[in-house]
């Protein structure tokens, strides 16, 4: 990971005294990880920092420092703050309701991010795709600040690099990543703890959710998929699919690509589906997400897709498989020489 921090971004935390900080829907560990740990930094040297999130705040996450003070966007006046900072999120749509009203208010955005297909969307943009996690950034951002990282942020941000390392497990855990764990430990952060309560953590409904879906999980030229119906997430009382079901289907041995289809309905009731891809060292998911309107990084990505789940899930893998194949014969090429 590159070791510079924007100097405007700097510049335009240490001028401004009100932020709010926001992250992206289907918000995962890094995402409240690095808006809860973001305004703990900020709080750290007497600046004035909201969180929200699009979507109330996942029981999965609750337990991290600052979760209780999570707003909706509706609960917001967006014109009351300097400047938003856009924590994990690849576009601006990714904030939800916020992203109109932020537009409406004219009020500037921050971006730090880590995705690959970044569009870049802030006054000032702080991107490195070489990050394992946005909150392994922030540790980084926390010294050029001078922000103390006390109990709270080292929690949230160890949070936020676990997670999307899987635990340390992921192709871009480098020993940068690792020297950042390592720091947050020491600032008190309890990596058995955090590995319990989210890596660890399995409610039955879950597991009833799985249930339901992997009989009829499906195996062709090394990518493997299932569809998620809303009967099936009825059945199993949850209200949304769970991301650790692509983790499953990712460790697969016969597959290089994995995907999670899933049924819903937008705002208007029209049927939509979203997507959510992994791949495995040596394959790129990103690429056809970004393609489909979405994004992500190389190993894990996602989109949102109108039609119905059978329209979806036909054109997807259908796109999938042809680009397995392409990759497959780089990889073989660059793996033989």
């Amino acid at each position: 990971m590159s070791r510079s921090v924007p100097l405007e971004l700097i510049a335009a935390i240490h001028s401004h005294d009100k932020f709010l900080c926001v992250s992206h829907v289907n918000a995962d560990g890094d995402a409240y990880g690095s808006v809860l740990g973001m305004i703990h930094l900020l709080r750290n040297i007497g600046l004035q920092a909201t969180p929200v999130m699009p979507e109330p705040v996942s029981p999965d996450f609750a337990f991290l420092p600052g979760a209780e003070e999570v707003l909706l966007p509706e609960a917001v006046d967006v014109a009351e703050y300097d400047f938003i900072i856009c924590l994990d999120m690849s576009s601006p749509d990714r904030m939800g309701a916020l992203h109109q009203a932020a537009e409406q208010a004219q009020t500037p955005l921050l971006v730090i991010d880590h995705h690959v297909t970044n569009t870049h969307f802030g006054v000032v943009n702080w991107v490195e795709p070489d990050a394992a996690a946005t909150c392994q950034m922030l540790t980084r951002l926390a010294d050029e600040l001078f922000a103390p990282i006390d109990l709270n942020a080292a929690m949230c941000l160890l949070t936020g690099i676990v997670t999307d390392t899987l635990c340390f497990r992921t192709s871009n855990t480098t020993p940068e990543v690792m020297e950042a764990a390592t720091r947050l430990q020491r600032k008190g952060a309890s990596l058995p703890w955090i590995v319990q309560k989210t890596l660890n953590r399995l409610p039955f409904r879950i597991l009833r959710l799985w249930g339901n879906v992997l009989p009829g999980v499906q195996l062709r030229e090394r990518v493997v998929w299932a569809a998620v119906t809303q009967e099936q997430l009825r059945a199993a009382d949850c209200e949304d699919d769970d991301p650790r079901l692509n983790s499953v289907l990712a460790a697969v041995e016969e597959a290089d690509m994995s995907a999670i289809f899933t049924e819903k309905r937008d705002e208007t009731g029209r049927p939509i589906v979203e997507c959510s891809f992994r791949a495995k060292p040596g394959f790129n998911v990103g690429d056809v997400a970004f393609r489909l309107g979405g994004g992500g990084h190389a190993p894990a990505s996602g989109c949102t897709l109108p039609g119905s789940l059978a329209e979806v899930v036909d054109r997807v893998v259908a796109l999938l498989i042809q680009e397995r194949r392409r990759q497959a014969i780089v990889f073989e090429g660059e793996v033989s020489t």
